[in-house]
């Protein structure tokens, strides 16, 4: 009986562990390819992170097949449609994740507005196996910045034409983002947010990278506190929270972060 229990355990730590799977949610105004201009890639491939591709609505771009265990995934959503829209679109991507890596852990990573897409995708259910949520500036209790743009932008004929005259394409831009700017204004009875932090959030990791600006306050577009998910009414001391006093932007630093986050997974 000895020799049996000892061969079953001898053969359970000989099993490979399941790799872990990363995505990489862009925010309002990115794109997939906003985690490679800004370093963040380089930095998780020097740590042995495979890059498996980028995941369209049209379906997967695969990138050349590799040895190394872990892998991670961009995505490509439209991120001046509304927080409903793209989160239903990345569960449909993460689906497609799970069929390449069935049964290995999800970690999803959300930058600006991606981090409050995962949620809501999160929160709406259907991911399988997720393991952490990494949120990175996310303004998950709203950002008056997203007022003040509805406001710039609320203009009737001939006012509108004016101000797009001087203003050229960024005019433009902002009106065509208002469904995704809605989404993001501060948290109110009635809106979005209010509902999103208020419904149950699955058991996993949940790690808050919070830019805290040169006086602690928040960087040029999101506040500090709003960054911040232990602020979240479902999550209230659920989240870690790593501050750092850089610009809003991703930049290789958020890749030195990453790699040292998803080490500790």
């Amino acid at each position: 009986m000895k020799r049996l229990i000892l061969s079953l355990l001898l053969c359970l730590t000989s099993l490979p562990l399941p790799a872990d799977v990363a995505v990489l949610v862009h925010g309002y105004l990115g794109s997939a390819y906003s985690w490679q201009q800004s370093g963040v890639n380089a930095a998780l491939i020097s740590h042995g992170w495979q890059p498996a591709g980028i995941i369209t609505p049209r379906g997967l771009l695969p990138a050349p097949v590799g040895s190394a265990a872990n892998k991670f995934y961009t995505v490509e959503l439209p991120s001046m449609g509304p927080v409903g829209l793209q989160a239903d679109m990345l569960r449909n991507m993460l689906s497609l994740v799970a069929q390449q890596h069935p049964d290995e852990p999800i970690i999803l990573v959300g930058h600006s507005a991606g981090g409050v897409i995962a949620r809501m995708a999160l929160v709406q259910g259907g991911v399988d196996a997720p393991k952490a949520l990494i949120t990175i500036a996310s303004p998950h209790l709203g950002t008056v910045r997203a007022v003040e743009a509805l406001d710039e932008t609320d203009d009737p004929f001939p006012i509108s034409v004016i101000k797009e005259f001087f203003t050229g394409e960024l005019y433009d831009v902002v009106r065509d983002s208002w469904a995704v700017l809605l989404d993001l204004v501060p948290e109110r009875p009635g809106n979005l947010l209010f509902w999103l932090n208020r419904q149950p959030h699955p058991s996993i990791r949940y790690v808050s990278i919070v830019r805290t600006g040169p006086v602690g306050l928040g960087d040029e577009l999101v506040p500090a506190f709003s960054q911040d998910m232990n602020n979240i009414q479902a999550l209230n001391g659920r989240s870690e929270t790593r501050l750092f006093s850089v610009s809003h932007a991703l930049q290789p630093l958020d890749g030195q972060v990453l790699v040292e986050l998803l080490a500790e997974l």
